[in-house]
């Protein structure tokens, strides 16, 4: 469908919607559906690039938008059916981030980056670096949709962290290349959508969720609770994941990425809980239903992610869905 040019053939995604619309119906869970997360991270990547040869006009066609718009619809009701917001703090400040402390500090998820550190294989920490990939080689692009949809000083908030993730002008710097040559020095492409048949539903689900927040102004209290949720689990899994690499004898070609996560989210959680967040609360108080929700939902997904992982390697399997050696580059 969307190699055809706009205006080719105006019938086209016709029978592809309602097909759409019968599939998302009939999902029985649509976080670990793989045909409709792969359909949604597809129609995400005519905003973002980088994976698939469309022709960059279907960027806002209304076909595939209106596709995207029914499951996103089924997507975001499964998560607010999951996540009841509980009772909220006041809509100040130092109450928000307090409470948003408060919900990573009590996060019981599986701890994958202990993992990691302590008795991960090579086989496995490849595999965690692919499941990374997918969005660590766009970081932070999904929550930088937010930035035109915030004003004052929820905006200036964001550009500070989001100006760290993306080098501070300093191409060598940008967080995704960093993390490309950890790929590199992991023997894996660092070729955005390599792995992408690799990756099962939540993996995909969890990005999904991500641009679902940034692409979508109304969803921007969302976006902002789950990056604050995102850097204050930041600093102490990545220091895990650079031991658990040292560990496996991996160099700082590997481990720079980690490690230079440990000290930068250290400081990005403080803004991102006051300054970002908190700021946002204070300044439109009818967002913080949706930044506690955006909050919790960061912490659902990794959960789900995280006992995935550790479950099927528990069992001495693959937490991907085909193994590596099996790796087919998107056409």
């Amino acid at each position: 469908m969307l190699n055809t040019l706009p205006g080719e053939d105006p019938d086209i995604g016709t029978d592809l919607l309602l097909d759409t619309v019968r599939s998302v119906r009939d999902a029985p869970d649509i976080l670990s559906d793989e045909d409709l997360q792969l359909a949604l991270l597809i129609l995400y990547s005519l905003h973002y690039g980088g994976l698939g040869n469309w022709d960059p006009r279907w960027e806002w066609q209304a076909k595939p938008l209106s596709i995207r718009l029914v499951i996103e619809e089924r997507f975001e009701s499964v998560l607010r059916g999951l996540l009841p917001v509980p009772d909220l703090p006041p809509a100040e400040a130092e109450a928000v981030a307090a409470e948003l402390f408060k919900l990573t500090a009590e996060d019981s998820s599986p701890s994958v980056s202990k993992y990691v550190a302590r008795q991960a294989s090579v086989e496995q920490a490849r595999e965690i670096v692919v499941h990374k990939s997918l969005y660590t080689l766009k970081e932070a692009d999904p929550h930088s949709w937010a930035i035109p949809r915030l004003q004052g000083r929820a905006k200036a908030a964001l550009v500070e962290i989001q100006a760290d993730e993306y080098g501070g002008g300093r191409p060598d710097q940008v967080q995704a290349t960093i993390f490309a040559g950890t790929m590199r020095g992991m023997d894996l492409s660092d070729a955005y959508g390599y792995y992408v048949n690799h990756l099962p539903a939540l993996t995909l689900a969890s990005f999904n969720m991500m641009s679902m927040f940034g692409l979508h102004r109304r969803l921007r209290g969302a976006t902002t609770g789950h990056l604050a949720a995102f850097e204050m689990t930041s600093s102490i899994s990545n220091r895990f994941y650079g031991n658990g690499f040292r560990r496996l004898g991996y160099g700082a070609d590997v481990t720079w990425y980690f490690d230079e996560h440990v000290e930068a989210d250290a400081v990005h959680e403080q803004i991102a809980g006051r300054d970002l967040a908190g700021a946002l609360a204070e300044d439109e108080p009818d967002l913080l239903p949706d930044i506690i929700f955006g909050a919790q939902a960061c912490l659902y997904m990794d959960s789900l992610t995280g006992a995935h992982l550790l479950d099927t390697w528990n069992r001495e399997e693959s937490s991907l869905r085909q193994p590596l050696s099996e790796s087919v580059a998107l056409p």
